[in-house]
């Protein structure tokens, strides 16, 4: 698949990947700070943003997609920075090809399955709005108070939000896609060797994706691994400490030696 991406800077390479719901526009201000050094390429993955629509969708074709990006253009190796299932995506490429990969940083997420369906009453709440006949976003953010009462995901959800060509809305979100793939996303990454390469994880100190029980999954996979804890930030991390998330990630990928 041809992933849609915004390209910024100059420099070694730099993927970064964003999270569900999401799109390249919600790592902005992280990739526009990278790109002060580093040739950004801001993707969004399949089934978000201005990318494809496709029924399948798990984190070894969202590899694939991106290791196509990669050929499309010429990239030999490249650092890659993914946020939550970007992060699993990122992750799932380093293991499948880590000859293609550099440096490896993961905002907010471990590689393990997450039991929890967290998104179950956003997923309710985007399928039940009647696009054909709603009037605007205030009227949609009314109409999803009532399956997430914070505004501020709220808001990033609408982003998704567009008008059709003939009156009345669509969603950039491949809805259907992201539902019957839901359980494949919550799914944890295997593989029959780790990735040895410099790997980094950015924690929100207030998050619980993040947990000391997951330290032994990790270095598993990871044995290179640090983490960096982001103090008072959730999930979101890089959008709540920008400036913190976004010198963590350029000390971190300041040394672009292949590792």
């Amino acid at each position: 698949m041809k992933l849609y991406a915004r390209q910024q800077g100059q420099g070694d390479d730099v993927i970064t990947l964003h999270g569900l719901f999401g799109s390249h526009e919600n790592l902005g201000v992280i990739n526009r700070k990278l790109a002060s050094v580093l040739r950004v390429h801001g993707l969004d993955l399949r089934n978000h943003g201005r990318s494809p629509h496709d029924g399948l969708m798990n984190y070894q074709v969202m590899a694939e997609d991106v290791l196509t990006y990669m050929d499309e253009h010429a990239i030999g190796r490249a650092h890659l920075v993914g946020h939550s299932m970007g992060g699993k995506v990122a992750m799932t490429l380093a293991l499948m090809a880590p000859h293609r990969v550099n440096r490896l940083a993961v905002i907010d997420i471990a590689p393990v399955t997450y039991y929890e369906r967290r998104h179950d009453a956003i997923l309710q709440g985007l399928s039940a709005m009647n696009l054909d006949s709603l009037t605007g976003r205030r009227a949609a953010d009314q109409f999803l108070q009532a399956f997430e009462p914070d505004q501020t995901i709220r808001q990033f959800l609408l982003k998704n939000l567009y008008r059709v060509e003939h009156g009345g809305f669509g969603w950039r979100l491949n809805l259907t896609a992201i539902i019957n793939s839901y359980q494949a996303i919550l799914s944890g990454q295997q593989a029959d060797r780790p990735f040895t390469g410099a790997t980094l994880f950015i924690k929100g100190g207030a998050s619980d994706y993040i947990l000391p029980e997951h330290r032994e999954s990790v270095l598993a996979l990871f044995p290179s691994a640090t983490v960096r804890v982001i103090p008072e930030a959730g999930h979101w991390a890089h959008a709540q400490k920008p400036d913190l998330v976004a010198g963590t990630l350029l000390r971190f990928l300041g040394n672009s030696t292949p590792a």
